[in-house]
């Protein structure tokens, strides 16, 4: 790997030479280049002055700064940026140790991993890596690289110094307008969300990959090999999202499909609606069938699925026998009229006569 910077920490009085690497790889990403559609020849770009119109070569580019709100741009040379009294200058100086949650994500820029510069920062640069490591704080300070001046996070991680790049926080934009009014959530609805949080289980790093990117490589080996691309499957998915509570209950019983686990361990109780949906339930009697009398039809409507005539008339009797049992004669007599008249259900009616 090799180095693209080279500088030092200022650790207090210490000093610790390091070598900057780059510690992310974008080559491997998707780039496309501009062709001329009509014969495929690819398109340049040339450097033209918009004064004189000519092309510019390479070693006649050179830098200038245009002033906020001015249309004046001003040469300046690499000379005299050097010469710039720049506080940090090829030294990142370490001004304080605060908790990671205090950098926020947004200011993340570029990442570089710090190695040691020479046989003598080796011991400097262990003892800043286990101090960082074992206090589990992360190091705050400024740096200078490529003549820009900018904010600096070090960190251990994998038994290196890592140094992200930070924007200024006068560079993170505010995100009012982004904002939603202010929305009532249910209990229920926050229940389901943080359960569907739970079920999608851990990621493993080694199964993220580029599924873009392995799509436009077979499509360009099928265009080279004169075959037909293959046609995308559909996707099942819908954007629509017509009941919250439905959506959230079908999305971990489809999180914990995918991690193996059973129908049973899958289902979610429904909240909403279930006191109105038994209270239907036991109004109504089952289709096609008499009612029970007394306290067998309650238990009748409440307990017994959609069977056949015989499976119902048989649930039916067990149900009556068990609610009338150790009760007087009376309550015999009553269960077997239910049971003669269930029995004469299931036999065929007779036609009247003229």
């Amino acid at each position: 790997m090799r180095s693209i910077w080279n500088g030092s920490i200022s650790f207090g009085l210490v000093t610790i030479p390091v070598k900057t690497y780059s510690a992310t790889e974008r080559t491997s990403s998707v780039s496309f280049m501009r062709i001329h559609e009509k014969d495929g020849a690819p398109i340049q770009y040339r450097k033209m002055c918009e004064l004189d119109g000519k092309e510019v070569p390479n070693e006649e580019v050179g830098k200038g700064y245009q002033p906020p709100g001015d249309d004046t741009v001003v040469p300046v040379t690499d000379d005299e940026l050097s010469r710039l009294p720049v506080p940090a200058g090829k030294t990142l100086t370490i001004l304080s140790f605060v908790d990671p949650s205090e950098i926020d994500p947004l200011q993340m820029d570029k990442a570089y991993y710090l190695g040691p510069n020479g046989a003598s920062a080796a011991k400097p640069y262990a003892l800043l890596r286990e101090a960082l490591e074992h206090h589990r704080k992360v190091a705050l300070g400024k740096v200078a690289m490529r003549g820009r001046e900018s904010l600096a996070m070090l960190r251990a991680h994998d038994g290196a110094i890592v140094m992200h790049q930070l924007l200024w926080p006068d560079q993170v934009r505010p995100a009012p307008d982004v904002v939603p009014e202010k929305v009532k959530l249910r209990e229920n609805e926050m229940a389901l969300a943080e359960t569907l949080m739970d079920s999608l289980g851990e990621l493993d790093p080694a199964e993220l990959h580029d599924d873009y990117r392995e799509a436009v490589e077979e499509l360009a080996a099928a265009k080279l090999e004169g075959e037909e691309p293959a046609a995308p499957a559909p996707s099942a998915s819908d954007a629509r999202v017509i009941d919250l509570t439905a959506a959230l209950e079908k999305s971990v019983r489809a999180a914990r499909s995918g991690r193996g686990e059973g129908a049973e361990s899958a289902s979610v109780t429904p909240i909403r609606g279930r006191t109105a949906a038994r209270k239907t339930a036991e109004k109504k009697p089952a289709a096609g069938k008499p009612a029970a009398k007394d306290g067998a039809k309650k238990s009748t409507a409440r307990t017994a699925p959609k069977k056949t005539a015989g499976t119902t008339a048989k649930s039916a009797r067990k149900t009556t026998e068990r609610s009338t049992a150790g009760k007087a004669a009376a309550g015999k007599a009553t269960a077997k009229k239910a049971t003669a008249k269930k029995t004469a259900a299931g036999k065929p009616r007779a036609k009247k006569s003229g």
